[in-house]
């Protein structure tokens, strides 16, 4: 559009920021943003929304918390849009009492602002807050509960071992779908009911027979229980149907490239320097104590491939590129497709403290902020 001398309006900008946010191109959403405030268009609200709404889900909380204090004549979008971004990054203190403030200021809460604070309840683990909210959508708003909705409380029951609860409101639903149900399938992995797993696991089958990502957990249920024989089954099960697991993965973005890495990929062009980087982070780590939790390892090998495998993973090979490449002191800001492991959770904060750098992971679920050896989530996902 540029190269046809085409002049961008207010529409082409609040366009272009949501496929920043979704790709979580960072340095292209700067960019972005220079030429939204050469253009002087950073005063209107719906890109200054889009703006915080790139900025929250880029992993840049503060920077989209400063836009959106600017922003004049606040609406529903930009009111959402924060509230969203606080819940994703785990401050649902924060989340709430924006949602309060929005409705002192006469704005009425819609269906997405209550997906909004049901997700910061639920990332936080705030059970009766979240309860009181979901019960006065309905009375208080008028709206009634959609499929988010009731993914975001079964979420919050099932992070917070209120498995049975989870279990209890989804099968209230009408049509509860594939997706729904494996919010608690997952759950049973994590706090490891296998029982209840399977029935779950069955009524995922009965609506999304070809549903890759229950087949995965099932077979990793069965694995942490070390029922290799149950594992065997599934997986023939998925071989005969065609279906294959996508790997997990991460990204990191450094000077406007995007490096991708998977577990014990050699093909990045750097692959000796990073191990290198990683075996010189793993002597420091052990010196300050760390001992490797395998036990999300579902693999039936001994315990020292077990170790092996879990230095490979790919967020640690990604960290430890961003380490490499970029000048001390930097954020390093990581994607992974999946949830981070308890190990490399740990690792990593040991990492943010030994090369002393603010360490930000965003995995499937929320954003995670490594500083000094601790981690915004308060060991909470």
């Amino acid at each position: 559009m540029l190269k046809d001398n085409v002049i961008p309006g207010s529409v082409s900008f609040s366009s272009i920021m949501p496929a920043c946010a979704h790709l979580t191109t960072l340095n292209l959403g700067k960019q972005l943003h220079g030429y939204i405030m050469r253009c002087g268009f950073d005063d209107n609200v719906f890109i200054s929304s889009s703006l915080v709404d790139m900025y929250a889900k880029c992993g840049h909380i503060r920077t989209a918390g400063w836009i959106f204090d600017g922003i004049k004549g606040r609406d529903m979008v930009s009111w959402t849009a924060m509230i969203m971004g606080c819940a994703l990054h785990g401050y649902a203190e924060d989340a709430i009492s924006l949602f309060e403030q929005m409705k002192l200021e006469g704005i009425r809460p819609n269906h997405v602002a209550i997906t909004a604070i049901l997700t910061a309840c639920s990332h936080a683990g705030m059970i009766d807050e979240g309860r009181r909210y979901f019960d006065r959508m309905t009375e208080e708003y008028g709206i009634r509960p959609g499929l988010e909705h009731y993914a975001a409380m079964a979420d919050l029951y099932s992070r917070k071992g209120k498995l049975n609860d989870a279990y209890q409101l989804i099968s209230t639903m009408t049509t509860p779908t594939g997706t729904i149900w494996s919010l608690l399938l997952s759950a049973c992995r994590v706090h490891k009911n296998v029982d209840l797993a399977e029935k779950v696991a069955s009524k995922i089958f009965e609506v999304d027979p070809e549903n890759i990502g229950a087949r995965v957990l099932l077979s990793n249920i069965y694995a942490n229980e070390g029922r290799w024989k149950e594992v065997a089954k599934v997986r023939m099960t998925m071989r005969n149907m065609g279906i294959r697991k996508n790997p997990a993965c991460s990204w990191i973005e450094v000077k406007n490239k995007i490096h991708t890495f998977i577990a014990d990929d050699k093909s990045h062009p750097l692959h000796d320097e990073i191990n290198n980087a990683l075996c010189e982070l793993q002597e420091k780590m052990e010196l300050a104590g760390y001992v490797a939790d395998t036990s999300e390892v579902l693999h039936d090998v001994d315990d020292e491939q077990k170790k092996y495998l879990l230095y490979g993973h790919s967020e640690r090979r990604a960290i430890a590129f961003g380490i490499m490449s970029t000048p001390a002191g930097t954020t390093i800001r990581v994607i992974k497709n999946i949830r981070i492991c308890v190990d490399c959770h740990t690792a990593i904060k040991l990492i943010s403290k030994i090369v002393g750098r603010e360490i930000v992971v965003r995995d499937n679920s929320r954003f995670h902020h490594f500083r000094d050896g601790e981690c915004s989530c308060g060991e909470y996902w």
